[in-house]
C-alpha cells in the first residue's frame, strides 16, 4: 500500500503541457515552455501572428494570447461558468475586429477601385450620357438637342474617329509668332513639331488625360515625315477607340503585366493610363519610344533639375552644329509625355531665359478650350503663354516619367515585341 502512495506522489511531480505532448519536471519547466508557444509565428506574409494552438483564434498580440490560453488551461482545470463566459466573449470581440479589419480592407480597395476607374460604372459613353441628362434636367439641353447629340457621340464612337469636339490647330505656329515678336527674356526657345491640343470633354473629365496626351502626341507624328508614311492610313482615335487598341496590344503579347493589372480590360470603365501604356500604344503601331524615370527630386526645394537638363538636351539635339543656334528653334520633333501622380501634359518646348533659368512649355489636356484658344490670338497671348510656362519650382511631385518617341520600329524589333 506504501509503495503504491509513493509512485502516485511522483506522478504528480510531472507537469505535461496542455499544448503538446511534451512532460515537464518541473512547473519552472513549464511555465518556459507554454511562453514559447505563446510567442507567435510569421504569417506568410512575414508578420507575427499570434495565434492560439488550441482554438485557432488570433489575438491582436502576446499578452492577449496568454491571457486567451490560460482561460483555456483554467476551464480545462476547473470548468467555472464565468471563467467558460469569459472565453466566449473574447473570442466573440476577436473575430469582431477580424471582421472589421476585413470589412476595411474591402472599403479601401473599393477606393481604390473607383480612384482609378475600375468599379463599374460605366465609361466614357456613359458619362457622356448622364453630363447631358443632367444638363436636360438642369433645363441647360433641350430633349431635341439631347437626342441630336446622342447621335453624333453614338457614330463618332462606332467610327472609332475622334469628333474634334475639343482640338485647337494652330497652337505650335502661334507660339513661334509669340516668342519672334512679342517676348524678349529669353537666349534661346526650342519648339517641337506642329502638334494639335486635345482637351478634356464631358465624358472624359477626370480621368482622360492620358487619352488625350496620346491624341495630342499622335496629330503631332501626323505631320512628321518619318512617321506619316506610317500612320497615313491612321486617324486620331476617340478614346474608346484608344481604349480597345491597348486591349488589342495586350493580345499581342505586350505588357501582360499591364494587362493583368487591369483585369485584361479597359472599354467601359474609367481607368487611367500612364506612360507605359503610351509605350504599348506606339509599340503596337510600329513606333520606338522609351520610358525616362526620375524616381527622386534632384535639386534643392524637391525640384527635378535633371528632367529639365533631360528635356533640354532632347530638344537641343537637332542643333548641335559648330554654328551658334538661333533664338528660335522649330524643330521636327514630336512632343514628350510628362506623367507624375494622378496627371499627365505634353511638353511642346524648352525655354532658356537670360538669367539662366529654364522652363517647360506644357500643353495640359484639362486646359479649356477658351484659355488654348487665347494663345492663337495677339492680344490675349501673353497671359496665355504664362500659363504654360513650368518652372523647376512648378513640378514638384515626388515622381515624374516621360515618354520619349525614337524613330520607327524594325522588323526585327517587332518579332522581339509581338508573338
Amino acid at each position: 500500500m506504501h509503495e503504491v502512495d509513493s509512485e502516485h506522489s511522483k506522478a504528480e511531480l510531472l507537469f505535461p503541457c496542455p499544448l503538446c505532448s511534451l512532460v515537464c519536471s518541473s512547473p519552472v519547466i513549464l511555465q518556459e515552455h507554454v511562453e514559447l508557444h505563446l510567442q507567435g509565428h510569421l504569417s506568410d506574409q512575414g508578420e507575427r501572428r499570434f495565434e492560439c494552438p488550441m482554438c485557432s483564434t488570433v489575438c491582436s498580440d502576446s499578452f492577449s494570447l496568454q491571457e486567451h490560453v490560460e482561460l483555456h488551461l483554467n476551464q480545462s482545470s476547473d470548468p467555472d461558468p464565468d471563467l467558460k463566459l469569459a472565453l466566449q466573449l473574447q473570442q466573440k470581440e476577436e473575430l469582431r475586429r477580424q471582421q472589421e479589419e476585413v470589412q476595411q480592407e474591402e472599403e479601401e480597395f473599393k477606393k481604390l477601385q473607383r480612384q482609378f476607374g475600375l468599379a463599374g460604372e460605366g465609361g466614357y459613353r456613359r458619362q457622356t450620357e448622364r453630363s447631358m441628362e443632367k444638363a436636360v434636367a438642369q433645363g441647360l439641353l433641350t430633349p431635341a438637342d439631347f437626342h441630336w447629340k446622342r447621335a453624333e457621340m453614338m457614330e463618332s464612337l462606332a467610327s472609332g474617329v475622334d469628333d474634334g469636339a475639343t482640338r485647337s490647330q494652330g497652337i505650335l505656329r502661334a507660339l513661334y509668332d509669340f516668342y519672334q515678336t512679342e517676348w524678349k527674356d529669353y537666349v534661346h526657345v526650342w519648339l517641337c513639331a506642329d502638334t494639335d491640343h486635345y482637351g478634356s470633354s464631358v465624358g472624359d473629365k477626370g480621368w482622360g488625360c492620358g487619352y488625350r496626351n496620346f491624341q495630342i502626341l499622335l496629330s503631332s507624328l501626323k505631320m512628321i515625315d518619318t512617321y506619316s508614311s506610317l500612320l497615313q492610313d491612321k486617324v486620331v482615335p476617340c478614346i474608346p477607340r484608344i481604349q480597345s487598341m491597348i486591349e488589342e496590344a495586350w493580345k499581342e503579347g505586350l505588357d501582360p503585366q499591364g494587362a493583368s493589372h487591369f483585369n485584361q480590360r479597359l472599354q467601359g470603365t474609367r481607368a487611367w493610363i500612364g506612360a507605359t501604356e503610351i509605350y504599348v500604344l506606339l509599340t503596337s503601331l510600329g513606333i520606338s519610344s522609351r520610358i525616362i524615370d526620375f524616381h527622386k527630386p534632384t535639386g534643392t526645394a524637391d525640384t527635378h533639375p535633371l528632367l529639365f537638363d533631360w528635356v533640354k538636351q532632347y530638344f537641343c539635339q537637332t542643333s548641335r552644329s559648330s554654328r551658334l543656334p538661333n533664338k528660335i528653334i522649330q524643330t521636327g520633333l514630336p512632343p514628350l509625355y510628362l506623367q507624375h501622380q494622378g496627371h499627365s501634359r505634353s511638353v511642346v518646348g524648352f525655354e532658356q531665359k537670360k538669367n539662366g533659368s529654364f522652363c517647360l512649355l506644357l500643353l495640359d489636356p484639362g486646359s479649356s478650350m477658351s484659355d488654348i484658344r487665347k494663345l492663337l490670338s495677339r492680344d490675349t497671348w501673353t497671359t496665355a503663354v504664362r500659363l504654360i510656362r513650368k518652372f523647376p519650382r512648378n513640378l514638384k511631385h515626388r515622381q515624374y516619367q516621360l515618354v520619349s518617341v525614337q524613330g520607327v520600329l524594325s522588323a526585327e524589333d517587332k518579332q522581339m515585341y509581338f508573338h
